[in-house]
């Protein structure tokens, strides 16, 4: 995906420096030979292995058109989490049948839509979003699909504010017998809803299986259980996603096989000990799909030092593209592309351009000497970039370039002055 020649770094056969010239800075660009590697890594690991699956794009990574036409072509589902996404899903004729929705509170607005668009399922979050969903089918005549999202009291080895699965996250119906039972009895007794199965989701950014693995054990009860007291099989089995990617030298991803292998091998043995038809089952990757695809080119402007103490170098970008280190203090690994192969013989923190002290992209980056115009290239910044974007201090949405091979396009212009300004009288 990346090479070096004279000095200059390329991704795919595209000199970056081009890139940064031809469609400004700051930029987001994606190599679609990567997002297909990824895919194509789903398909040998556990849609072309094991039968009656599928995989659903967590769109809050990365949702545009481009990639809803894409992962339609490649034969994957989307997994939506708001109107937004799912307005952009449609307009870019991705099939109904292939969406799930999920999120923890689902308006009226995006629930209507949903159910007007004929979207396959919905993934339930609470008691009563269960409710609501069924008077709302009632209202329109029509019938849904559902899972219900299962809090299963695990704590992921990962950042707290990425960590979803433990018993007081704000997501998920909680283990509680009395809550959870009388749920799954209305859910099957329902005239207007049709019980799937279960949904969880543990956490982001995972380099281990374990958590999913204990997670996993919650489900198998709940099937067992389910089957026992309501005379009900189950027919789906959402397992999440959170596989992590690599940022820095410090990340050490597993392969996606040393996550799934395990856990389908655990179903299908309970499966057959219990005399249960394994469920179809699914997953919704997002970071996994687009993280390490995607790279931000910045200029850099103005070099601040302060005698021992420190080197600043600003970028005309920073919190406004990628709140992710301000956030919760995410670490990435850049270079200056024009200076790619050059001795590191100076030590940076590089600076966002925003009137906060938090905007610090990176601390102790090491770099050859930077100069003002330099192009600095932030890698594995496919993921909640472009989604988590915003115009603080009035600074405006960078354009999305995607490169194919030698070729690249432009998918996303960025946003101009009058557009910022568009919606206010």
């Amino acid at each position: 995906m990346f090479n070096i020649k004279n000095h200059e770094l390329y991704i795919d056969q595209v000199a970056v420096t081009s890139l940064a010239k031809k469609y400004g800075t700051p930029l987001y660009v994606y190599s679609e030979n990567k997002i297909i590697e990824q895919l194509d890594t789903i398909k040998s690991a556990f849609l072309d292995k094991y039968p009656d699956t599928h995989a659903a794009f967590a769109c809050k990574a990365f949702c545009t058109k481009y990639m809803c036409r894409l992962l339609e072509k490649e034969g994957f589902w989307l997994d939506v989490v708001s109107g937004g996404e799912l307005y952009t899903a449609i307009k870019s004729d991705f099939p109904a049948d292939r969406i799930e929705f999920n999120g923890n509170n689902k308006s009226d607005e995006e629930l209507i839509m949903a159910l007007d668009y004929g979207i396959n399922r919905f993934v339930v979050d609470n008691a009563s979003e269960l409710y609501h969903l069924e008077k709302l089918c009632i209202d329109k005549s029509v019938k849904a699909n559902v899972l219900f999202r299962i809090t299963p009291e695990v704590s992921a080895n990962t950042h707290d504010f990425i960590s979803t699965g433990k018993k007081d996250s704000k997501f998920g119906i909680p283990l509680d017998d009395a809550i959870l039972y009388p749920l799954i009895e209305a859910a099957i007794k329902s005239d207007v809803v049709h019980f799937l199965g279960f949904h969880f989701h543990v956490g982001s950014q995972l380099h281990e299986s374990n958590t999913h693995l204990s997670a996993l054990e919650v489900i198998l009860k709940l099937i067992l259980n389910t089957k026992e007291r309501f005379n009900y099989t189950i027919s789906d089995f959402n397992l999440g996603g959170g596989f992590g990617i690599k940022y820095t030298d410090a990340d050490h991803p597993i392969a996606l096989t040393e996550f799934i292998k395990p856990l389908m091998h655990r179903l299908d043995t309970f499966c057959a000990s219990h005399e249960i038809k394994r469920p179809h089952v699914s997953m919704e990757p997002g970071r996994y799909i687009v993280g390490e695809a995607g790279i931000q080119l910045y200029t850099i402007g103005n070099i601040k030092v302060i005698p021992e103490v420190k080197t600043y170098a600003s970028i005309d970008g920073g919190m406004t593209d990628n709140v992710r280190p301000g956030l919760y203090g995410a670490k990435y690994h850049a270079l200056i592309a024009n200076k790619a192969d050059l001795e590191k013989d100076t030590l940076l923190d590089i600076s966002g351009k925003c009137c906060e002290s938090t905007d610090i992209l990176i601390k102790g980056l090491s770099v050859p000497s930077p100069e003002r115009g330099d192009i600095l290239t932030v890698f594995s910044t496919g993921a909640y970039g472009y989604s988590m974007a915003n115009n603080y201090n009035k600074l405006q949405i960078p354009a999305v370039v995607v490169v194919k091979a030698d070729e690249h396009e432009l998918i996303v212009r960025r946003q101009s002055y009058d557009e910022m300004i568009e919606r206010e009288v």
